[in-house]
């Protein structure tokens, strides 16, 4: 029980967490563990091969996941790699990407979404976020088309999808392609479709900290047989094994290794079973946070929209600070001092990045050290002279960032409602202990 004058961590008093939580490897088990014995007394940590035929396509392991990829998605390909940045330098670049295009995206994501526009030669074009599920806005997104437009590159942004079906009418319309980001939002469902399904491609990410991992990971999805075999080339060499005549399609592409091993896909294929329970570990955590985050006024959890599912791969909050008289700033701290898991922003948005400000300020010679400076000298990576990465257009991605958006992973697999109690625990503490709080402002 809370007791009204208990003296706030921050002060020194006593935290209402005292242990650290779960780290993200706790969702492999007993089957993951005997699924990479498997692979391990096999003695093939890798089927690739980088010439014609059938290993081409990669080993036992890999081909057993991107089938049941295929199957667990309704899709007729899957294509793993060994990031999602990978799969979305991929997706691009498979979808006709290249230097001079412009491609439209979120810049409330992680620094990758765009890295992979800029891999491609191409230049990214922020476009601002709605501020429901922190989607780009399709409303926005039409007043930055122009006739360098290739694509749109849209963000599922902590499990929620953006505003597919707008963004695929949007595409349609101005004969561009639309390519999802659902790094965060694996088999969530978004209005008739999947997430990963609205666009030409999605793209998902296995990396640790996912609501299902591989260590290090990603794959791609697809119904577009060309679009599949594009990638399969850049991921493994590319033109280097280029084979029978008819595929001079592929000719022209300089391939990567963005090849995933044996030992990761099995781990995958075991992943994926468990997927869906995952899933509904975090949305039962999150639906139960938003319930109780109803008793202050201060609080805002996630929205979740008509016909559409979350992932909850973050659970974010929006602060009111109007509302409680403290300084977002000040109330994580004092959250973080209970040992609570919370911080204030999500991360920086991609048009304040150094490398887009640089661009802005034509200081590139300055930097030598920075690794697009080095590209742009050798190579046709440029990034077009009209394109604006100042601060301010995008008003409510830097508002959510810089004022009112807090995050945790408390719904993160295999915590339970003991956390969700221990998190409104602190809260409650520090609203009783109000004006003790306000007093540190300063």
């Amino acid at each position: 029980m809370i007791i009204k004058n208990e003296k706030l961590a921050i002060q020194g008093g006593n935290p209402t967490r005292k242990e650290p939580y779960h780290i993200h490897t706790t969702n492999i088990g007993h089957e993951e563990e005997e699924a990479v014995l498997k692979v391990m007394r096999s003695q093939h940590l890798s089927g690739f091969s980088a010439r014609p035929g059938n290993r081409f396509l990669g080993g036992e392991s890999v081909q057993s996941f991107e089938t049941e990829l295929c199957n667990s998605f309704n899709v007729s390909n899957a294509v793993t790699v060994n990031s999602a940045t990978s799969g979305l330098h991929c997706a691009l670049y498979a979808v006709g990407v290249r230097a001079g295009d412009e491609v439209i995206t979120s810049s409330f994501t992680m620094s990758a979404t765009a890295s992979a526009i800029a891999m491609c030669g191409a230049t990214p074009v922020f476009c601002d976020i709605e501020d429901r599920t922190f989607g780009i806005d399709s409303e926005k997104v039409r007043d930055l088309i122009t006739e360098k437009t290739k694509a749109i590159l849209a963000v599922n942004i902590f499990g929620h999808g953006a505003s597919l079906d707008k963004l695929k009418n949007i595409a349609d319309e101005h004969n561009i392609i639309l390519v999802e980001d659902s790094a965060q939002a694996p088999l969530i469902d978004f209005k008739d479709k999947l997430c990963g399904l609205h666009g030409d491609i999605g793209v998902f990410s296995l990396n640790y900290h996912k609501a299902i991992q591989t260590g290090e990971g990603g794959f791609a999805i697809t119904n577009d047989s060309l679009y599949a075999d594009r990638m399969r080339y850049l991921r493994n060499h590319g033109e280097v094994v280029i084979g029978p005549a008819n595929r001079l399609d592929m000719i022209d592409m300089i391939g990567y290794n963005y090849r995933m091993t044996e030992i990761e896909s099995a781990i995958g294929e075991v992943q994926l079973k468990k997927l869906r329970d995952f899933n509904s570990a975090r949305k039962s955590l999150a639906l139960s946070m938003t319930a109780k985050m109803k008793d202050y006024d201060f609080l805002i959890g996630p929205i979740i929209e008509d016909d559409c599912d979350h992932g909850f791969y973050l659970f974010p909050i929006k602060y009111k600070q109007d509302s409680i008289g403290v300084s977002r700033e000040l109330f994580v701290k004092a959250m973080q001092a209970e040992g609570i898991a919370i911080g204030y922003g999500y991360v920086l948005p991609v048009h304040l990045q150094p490398i887009y400000q640089l661009h802005m300020q034509n200081i590139y010679s300055d930097y030598k050290g920075f690794g697009l400076e080095s590209l742009q000298s050798s190579s046709d990576l440029s990034f077009n002279d009209s394109v604006d990465y100042r601060r301010g257009i995008c008003p409510i991605t830097e508002k959510m960032h810089f004022k009112e958006i807090m995050t945790t992973d408390i719904c993160k697999y295999p915590n339970t409602e003991r956390e969700v109690d221990e998190f409104f625990a602190a809260v409650d503490k520090l609203v009783k202990n109000l004006d003790k709080l306000k007093s540190l402002e300063n």
